[in-house]
């Protein structure tokens, strides 16, 4: 591990900070490392509203989009919701068909098949809607590089609306509108919306021109809170203020299908990382194993015994999906292990076998073994598809970009991506792709980094320090979980690994004049020995309370030990 402390803050901001909030410094500096820096600035952060929400207006063609889906309401028109099989696409059209159910009854749902048609707009798609009458698409998480789609889907007759939130390619399609504040054009004020996020500005367009208001729309914030927490985009701005109301929503009365997956769990309060952990996996389920139309089933079904049924069968898939990623996983390492691969700067694995929807899960689990760029590929009719993952700080879209000429089609962003290409050409891009991996990675990016926030004592470990940083949530990509770092910590003898193979540390560890906290280590069972005969050692880690029969106790969750 690299450990990296994040640059102080200059001393005079975070003491004016510190005085104005009436916070210790050490929170003050916490707050100006996520660009927090005035009391107007910290009230946002603390305290957000839907009112801080932007007019959706202000994304380019939001005026089109409503325009065009008003006129289709008024002449009677067929509209089709259309997304992607993921979490993101799934929740998206959700979302925005049982919206415009409330208001419109010709309202019906496609989902691509994984396996089938693949990702994005589909030409299956278009032609379902010519044959059952439909003259308007809304596309959701996808479309944005669909040029040709479009255009046959315009000789049909259809029109599209795109809401999407990848990014553009030098062209956008001829759509009647195209939602994504990631255009060069567009000068919406937030750019990292997810795609239910997008598709989310679209309602509260629509729900403004009916004369509602944005707390009319809070019962679909469980379905937003759930995209943003899966498809991990940054946890800030609007992104922030969805997630935490919507988390608020998943708590206290989320809707039936939410409801009926998160109903065995024995916590009182999920937290963003239990959404990323419980919900999304299982909404991901469907489409990786079955259908994502079992998604969207699941999320817009009203009756709870019928959710409930729903979601039992989403749970069978679930299981299905871990099986089949736990073995995937063994055989694409015994793979990399074969061919003599672990010195490369990538990982790039293939077996025509293995299934499609859990390659983005091994690339995944590859990634966090070799630590490296890795692509996972499978057969996909007469063509190849792989998953790409990265790792932090290098940009795997853009390496797939410089290989694009061996590609058939790719997309995605920084850190994760899916493409398909001409088996013959499988060899060619693979040395590519190490080859512009090799020439543009810096060797740092491939070990792999704690980002630390600041060095702190035990004793500055108070009630109220945890009363404030549990505000800094929901926690997420350039608002993480603070990591801190403690010097001269001692186990006070009671150290030890657990679990079946001995993989975790548990410890209970003091400073000179602290009291002493329990630690648990996951995964670094082996760093026990760093810890013995009260031999002095530094803990970067993160503070937990941990509830256990009732009672609530501080908990620090080491992610390192050295």
């Amino acid at each position: 591990m690299r450990w990296t402390i994040k640059p102080e803050p200059e001393p005079h901001l975070v003491s004016q900070l510190a005085s104005e909030l009436n916070i210790s410094e050490l929170v003050a500096s916490l707050l100006i490392q996520r660009g927090i820096s005035t009391f107007e600035q910290a009230k946002q952060f603390f305290r957000p509203t839907l009112d801080d929400l932007h007019d959706p207006y202000l994304m380019k063609d939001m005026d089109k989009a409503v325009h065009r889906i008003e006129k289709a309401i008024s002449d009677q028109e067929n509209i089709l919701v259309f997304g992607d099989y993921d979490v993101d696409g799934t929740t998206a059209v959700s979302l925005v068909s049982s919206y415009l159910k409330t208001i419109y009854p010709n309202i019906a749902t496609y989902i691509p098949d994984r396996y089938d048609e693949g990702y994005g707009i589909s030409y299956k798609g278009i032609d379902f809607a010519d044959d059952n009458g439909f003259s308007l698409i809304i596309a959701l998480d996808c479309g944005i590089k669909s040029i040709d789609h479009v255009a046959y889907a315009k000789e049909k007759n259809i029109d599209f609306i795109i809401c999407d939130h990848h990014r553009p390619g030098e062209n956008l399609p001829e759509a009647i509108a195209v939602l994504d504040p990631k255009r060069n054009d567009c000068f919406y004020p937030y750019d990292e919306l997810c795609g239910c996020g997008v598709g989310f500005k679209l309602i509260q367009a629509l729900a403004q021109n009916n004369g509602d208001s944005i707390d009319d729309l809070i019962p679909y914030l469980d379905l937003v809170a759930t995209a943003i927490a899966a498809d991990i985009v940054p946890m800030t701005g609007e992104n922030r203020i969805l997630a935490k109301f919507g988390l608020e929503v998943i708590n206290a009365n989320p809707r039936p299908g939410i409801k009926a997956l998160i109903q065995n769990v024995k916590k009182k309060v999920l937290t963003i990382t239990d959404v990323v952990f419980i919900i999304a996996p299982r909404i991901n389920a469907a489409g990786r194993i079955k259908h994502g139309n079992h998604a969207v089933e699941l999320l817009t079904e009203f009756n709870l015994e019928q959710a409930q049924q729903f979601a039992s069968e989403i749970e069978g898939y679930n299981v299905d999906r871990k099986d089949l990623d736990k073995k995937i996983t063994i055989e694409a390492l015994a793979q990399i292990e074969d061919n003599n691969e672990k010195e490369k700067f990538t990982t790039v694995v293939y077996n025509e076998n293995w299934h499609k929807g859990v390659i983005g899960i091994v690339a995944s689990r590859l990634t966090e073994t070799y630590y490296r760029p890795t692509l996972v590929f499978t057969k996909s009719g007469d063509k190849l598809a792989a998953s790409a993952r990265s790792v932090k700080d290098f940009d795997v879209y853009n390496a797939l970009e410089k290989c694009s000429e061996h590609l058939e089609q790719f997309g995605g962003h920084m850190y994760a991506a899916g493409m398909t290409l001409k088996e013959e050409n499988y060899l060619k891009f693979k040395e590519a792709f190490e080859k512009v991996v090799q020439e543009t990675i810096h060797p740092d990016l491939l070990i792999p980094e704690i980002l630390i926030d600041a060095e702190m004592d035990l004793t500055d470990i108070n009630p109220k320090l945890i009363r404030l940083l549990n505000q800094f949530e929901p926690f997420g990509p350039e608002n993480m979980t603070p990591v801190f770092v403690a010097k001269n910590v001692v186990d006070t003898g009671y150290g030890k690994a657990i679990g079946q193979q001995e993989e975790h540390l548990k410890l209970f560890v003091k400073q000179t004049n602290s009291e002493g906290f329990g630690v648990i280590g996951f995964g670094l069972g082996k760093k026990l020995e760093l810890t013995q005969n009260h031999q002095p050692f530094e803990i970067a880690f993160c503070i937990d309370e941990n509830e256990f029969n009732g009672n609530v106790t501080v908990q620090l969750r080491a992610k390192d030990i050295r």
